[in-house]
This record gives C-alpha cells, sequence and structure tokens, in this order.
C-alpha cells in the first residue's frame, strides 16, 4: 500500500464517509474556502491510479468509491508509525504515547484491559488450524 498525500488523504476521509460520490460531492463537503473542483477531480484521477478508489460513469460524470476502507489504510499507517518511529516495537510507542499524554495508572489499566478483550476477541473469530 503507498503513502497518501495530505490531500488524498482528506479526500478519502470524505470518500469514507460518503461511502461513494461524484468530484462535486466531495468538493461540497470540504469546510470554506473550498478546493477547486478541477483539483478535487484530479486528486480523485490519482487516487484511482494509486488503486485506492474505482470509478464508474454514470450519465456524463464519474461515480467514485473507495477500494481500501478506512480500516486498512489505518492499520497501515499505524504499523508504518511504529516501524518507523519506535523501531517496529509496539511497547515502546505506548511507552512514549503514555508518558507524552501523563496518563495515570488506572488509565494505562485501562488501555490493558480493553487490550486483553480485543485480543481474545480476534482468537475466538480466528481459531488456529491444528495440522
Amino acid at each position: 500500500m503507498k503513502q497518501l498525500t495530505k490531500a488524498e488523504e482528506q479526500i478519502m476521509q470524505i470518500l469514507w464517509e460518503l461511502n461513494e460520490g461524484v468530484a462535486k460531492d466531495v468538493v461540497d463537503q470540504f469546510d470554506e474556502p473550498r478546493p477547486a473542483y478541477t483539483t478535487v477531480a484530479t486528486v480523485l484521477k490519482v487516487l484511482e491510479k494509486k488503486d485506492f478508489v474505482k470509478s464508474r460513469k454514470v450519465g456524463n460524470v464519474n461515480l467514485f468509491s473507495p477500494i481500501v476502507s478506512k480500516k486498512e489504510y489505518t492499520g497501515f499507517q499505524f504499523t508504518s508509525l511504529v516501524k518507523n518511529y519506535f523501531n517496529g516495537s509496539f511497547p515502546k510507542m505506548a511507552t512514549f504515547f503514555a508518558r507524552e499524554n501523563n496518563l495515570s495508572v488506572e488509565e494505562l489499566e485501562e488501555i490493558l484491559k480493553i487490550t486483553e478483550a480485543e485480543l481474545k476477541r480476534t482468537k475466538e473469530q480466528k481459531p488456529w488450524k491444528r495440522f
């Protein structure tokens, strides 16, 4: 998966919310001052070339929809962050996050409980195959 530029990511955030839309729909979701229609249309075409969105012709306009889900891209970004800034160590990243946000022991324990519950849920959904 490729890294998105800030503009590409902004447009993807909008498309993830809309689920599908034409360039005008995307432009309309921006706060003022809105980007030019042609700029948004160009970025959508770039996203299509990067295989993040697909389009289909509806009348005389292209209707765009995401190929890459927000969850997939978030996972990619998170993995890249841990790899590039914390030498691939999740504990180092968690320690940095805890220190920078001055988390209390109770907050850290809550994070641990949520993590354990999520890991248990994931294991139950994908039991290990025995050979």
